[in-house]
C-alpha cells in the first residue's frame, strides 16, 4: 500500500502573492499606487531594490502616463484602464536566481508573430536601460 504524502499546490510565496492581490482588489480605487509601490520597493533586498528603483525611474521617465501600483504584491505600472502594462518580479519574492521585468498583453509590443515579453535582470547596465526604455516607450505607443 502506497503511503500518502502531502504536496503543497502553491508555495508560501505564491500564497502570499495571492493574498496581496486580494488586498489590492479590495482597496481598488482607494489604493495609493505610488505609495504602495514605493513601500514594496523599500521591503526588497538590496539587489532587488536597486533594480526596482531603476526600473521605476525608467517607467516614470519613458511612460509617464502609466500609473504605479502593486500587482500580486510586486511593483507594476498600469494604463488608464487600470490594466497592468509592465511589472517587476523581484528575485527574492520567489527565491529566484534573477529578477524579471515583463510586459502584459496590454503592452503594445507586437512584432510579427513572436516577440519577448519578459527579461531576466541581475543588474542594469546603461545599454540594458536604453533597451528597456525603448520597449517601455513602445509598450504605450
Amino acid at each position: 500500500m502506497a503511503s500518502k504524502t502531502s504536496k503543497k499546490t502553491f508555495s508560501d510565496a505564491e500564497l502570499e502573492a495571492m493574498q496581496d492581490a486580494k488586498v489590492e482588489r479590495k482597496r481598488g480605487k482607494k489604493a495609493d499606487g505610488l505609495g504602495d509601490l514605493l513601500a514594496k520597493i523599500a521591503e526588497l533586498n538590496e539587489s532587488d531594490k536597486a533594480i526596482a528603483e531603476r526600473i521605476h525611474a525608467l517607467v516614470s521617465e519613458n511612460a509617464p502616463d502609466l500609473s504605479p501600483k502593486t500587482w500580486y504584491g510586486m511593483p507594476a505600472w498600469a494604463n488608464g484602464d487600470g490594466k497592468v502594462v509592465c511589472f517587476l518580479t523581484p528575485a527574492g519574492k520567489f527565491d529566484s536566481r534573477y529578477a524579471s521585468f515583463g510586459f502584459n498583453d496590454a503592452a503594445r509590443l507586437d512584432d510579427g508573430t513572436v516577440w519577448p515579453t519578459s527579461f531576466a535582470v541581475t543588474r542594469l547596465t546603461k545599454a540594458d536601460e536604453d533597451m528597456l526604455a525603448a520597449l517601455i516607450r513602445r509598450s504605450v505607443g
